[in-house]
Protein backbone atom coordinates (compact mmCIF):
# COMPACT_ATOMS: atom_id res chain seq x y z
CA UNK A 1 0.00 0.00 0.00
CA UNK A 2 1.44 3.39 -0.98
CA UNK A 3 1.75 6.25 1.50
CA UNK A 4 -1.08 8.40 0.08
CA UNK A 5 -3.55 5.48 0.13
CA UNK A 6 -2.64 4.71 3.73
CA UNK A 7 -3.14 8.35 4.82
CA UNK A 8 -6.47 8.58 2.96
CA UNK A 9 -7.62 5.39 4.67
CA UNK A 10 -6.71 6.74 8.12
CA UNK A 11 -8.52 10.01 7.45
CA UNK A 12 -11.65 8.17 6.32
CA UNK A 13 -11.48 5.81 9.33
CA UNK A 14 -11.42 8.84 11.64
CA UNK A 15 -14.29 10.53 9.78
CA UNK A 16 -16.37 7.35 10.04
CA UNK A 17 -16.34 7.87 13.82
CA UNK A 18 -17.38 11.54 13.47
CA UNK A 19 -20.20 11.94 10.98
CA UNK A 20 -20.53 15.66 11.78
CA UNK A 21 -17.08 16.25 10.25
CA UNK A 22 -16.01 15.95 6.62
CA UNK A 23 -12.89 16.20 4.51
CA UNK A 24 -12.46 19.38 2.48
CA UNK A 25 -8.97 18.69 1.14
CA UNK A 26 -6.02 16.36 1.58
CA UNK A 27 -2.63 17.38 0.23
CA UNK A 28 0.56 15.37 0.39
CA UNK A 29 3.66 17.03 -1.02
CA UNK A 30 6.63 15.27 -2.61
CA UNK A 31 8.51 15.71 0.69
CA UNK A 32 5.64 13.98 2.59
CA UNK A 33 4.15 17.12 4.14
CA UNK A 34 0.56 16.09 4.88
CA UNK A 35 -2.12 18.79 5.09
CA UNK A 36 -5.61 17.67 6.08
CA UNK A 37 -8.36 20.29 5.88
CA UNK A 38 -11.54 19.32 7.75
CA UNK A 39 -14.81 21.10 8.36
CA UNK A 40 -17.89 20.38 10.44
CA UNK A 41 -21.62 20.78 9.97
CA UNK A 42 -21.78 23.07 13.01
CA UNK A 43 -18.18 23.94 13.76
CA UNK A 44 -14.71 22.46 13.94
CA UNK A 45 -12.94 22.73 17.28
CA UNK A 46 -9.28 22.56 18.13
CA UNK A 47 -10.01 19.27 19.90
CA UNK A 48 -11.49 17.87 16.66
CA UNK A 49 -8.25 18.75 14.85
CA UNK A 50 -6.17 17.18 17.63
CA UNK A 51 -8.26 13.99 17.57
CA UNK A 52 -7.87 13.70 13.78
CA UNK A 53 -4.14 14.39 14.00
CA UNK A 54 -3.68 11.67 16.61
CA UNK A 55 -5.77 9.18 14.63
CA UNK A 56 -3.53 9.70 11.62
CA UNK A 57 -0.12 10.20 13.24
CA UNK A 58 -0.32 7.31 15.71
CA UNK A 59 -1.07 4.88 12.88
CA UNK A 60 1.85 5.89 10.68
CA UNK A 61 5.42 4.74 11.27
CA UNK A 62 8.04 7.49 11.02
CA UNK A 63 10.73 4.81 10.76
CA UNK A 64 9.07 3.52 7.62
CA UNK A 65 8.18 6.92 6.09
CA UNK A 66 9.18 10.33 7.51
CA UNK A 67 6.41 12.96 7.31
CA UNK A 68 5.01 16.15 8.78
CA UNK A 69 1.31 16.55 9.52
CA UNK A 70 -1.05 19.51 9.75
CA UNK A 71 -4.76 19.17 10.45
CA UNK A 72 -6.78 22.37 10.19
CA UNK A 73 -10.06 23.97 9.29
CA UNK A 74 -10.55 25.89 6.06
CA UNK A 75 -9.82 29.56 6.58
CA UNK A 76 -12.20 32.37 5.69
CA UNK A 77 -10.19 32.94 2.52
CA UNK A 78 -10.77 29.34 1.36
CA UNK A 79 -13.50 28.86 -1.26
CA UNK A 80 -16.59 26.81 -0.49
CA UNK A 81 -16.44 23.41 -2.20
CA UNK A 82 -19.27 21.23 -0.86
CA UNK A 83 -23.01 21.63 -0.28
CA UNK A 84 -22.40 20.98 3.45
CA UNK A 85 -20.25 24.13 3.57
CA UNK A 86 -22.98 26.22 1.92
CA UNK A 87 -25.55 24.80 4.36
CA UNK A 88 -23.31 25.65 7.34
CA UNK A 89 -23.09 29.25 6.08
CA UNK A 90 -26.80 29.82 5.42
CA UNK A 91 -27.77 33.41 6.12
CA UNK A 92 -24.28 34.69 5.36
CA UNK A 93 -23.23 36.83 2.42
CA UNK A 94 -21.31 35.02 -0.32
CA UNK A 95 -19.63 36.18 -3.52
CA UNK A 96 -19.71 33.65 -6.35
CA UNK A 97 -17.66 33.67 -9.53
CA UNK A 98 -19.45 31.67 -12.20
CA UNK A 99 -17.78 29.63 -14.93
CA UNK A 100 -18.65 32.40 -17.42
CA UNK A 101 -16.72 34.88 -15.18
CA UNK A 102 -19.90 36.64 -14.02
CA UNK A 103 -19.91 37.64 -10.34
CA UNK A 104 -22.97 37.24 -8.14
CA UNK A 105 -23.19 38.39 -4.52
CA UNK A 106 -26.02 37.58 -2.17
CA UNK A 107 -27.14 35.90 1.02
CA UNK A 108 -27.38 32.10 1.09
CA UNK A 109 -31.10 31.40 1.43
CA UNK A 110 -31.42 27.70 0.58
CA UNK A 111 -29.17 24.75 -0.19
CA UNK A 112 -29.75 21.33 -1.69
CA UNK A 113 -27.56 18.68 -3.33
CA UNK A 114 -27.50 20.34 -6.78
CA UNK A 115 -27.84 24.08 -6.23
CA UNK A 116 -27.63 27.03 -3.87
CA UNK A 117 -30.27 29.78 -3.75
CA UNK A 118 -29.07 33.33 -3.09
CA UNK A 119 -31.19 36.29 -2.07
CA UNK A 120 -29.92 39.25 -4.10
CA UNK A 121 -30.53 42.82 -2.97
CA UNK A 122 -29.72 45.70 -5.30
CA UNK A 123 -30.95 48.99 -6.76
CA UNK A 124 -31.94 49.44 -10.38
CA UNK A 125 -33.49 52.20 -12.46
CA UNK A 126 -37.29 52.25 -12.22
CA UNK A 127 -39.04 50.55 -15.11
CA UNK A 128 -41.45 53.49 -15.34
CA UNK A 129 -40.48 57.01 -14.35
CA UNK A 130 -37.30 58.43 -12.92
CA UNK A 131 -35.19 57.31 -9.99
CA UNK A 132 -34.19 53.93 -8.65
CA UNK A 133 -35.99 51.15 -6.85
CA UNK A 134 -34.88 48.47 -4.40
CA UNK A 135 -35.05 44.94 -5.74
CA UNK A 136 -34.97 41.69 -3.77
CA UNK A 137 -34.91 38.49 -5.79
CA UNK A 138 -33.84 34.88 -5.36
CA UNK A 139 -31.39 33.32 -7.79
CA UNK A 140 -30.68 29.60 -8.04
CA UNK A 141 -27.13 28.63 -9.01
CA UNK A 142 -26.07 25.09 -9.84
CA UNK A 143 -22.85 23.95 -8.15
CA UNK A 144 -21.59 22.87 -11.57
CA UNK A 145 -21.80 26.53 -12.71
CA UNK A 146 -19.64 27.80 -9.82
CA UNK A 147 -15.95 28.43 -10.41
CA UNK A 148 -15.29 29.93 -6.95
CA UNK A 149 -17.41 30.91 -3.94
CA UNK A 150 -16.12 32.96 -1.00
CA UNK A 151 -17.83 34.10 2.18
CA UNK A 152 -17.91 37.90 2.39
CA UNK A 153 -16.28 39.08 5.59
CA UNK A 154 -17.99 42.08 7.19
CA UNK A 155 -16.76 44.04 10.18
Amino acid sequence: MDFRTKVEGLVHEFLATREDLYLVDLKISASSDITVILDGDESLTLQDCLDASRAIEFNLDREEHDFSLQVMSPGLSEPLKFPRQYKKNMGREVEILLNNDEKVAGEIAAVDDEKVTLTLRYRRPKLVGKGKEDVVEDKEILYSDIKKALIVIKF
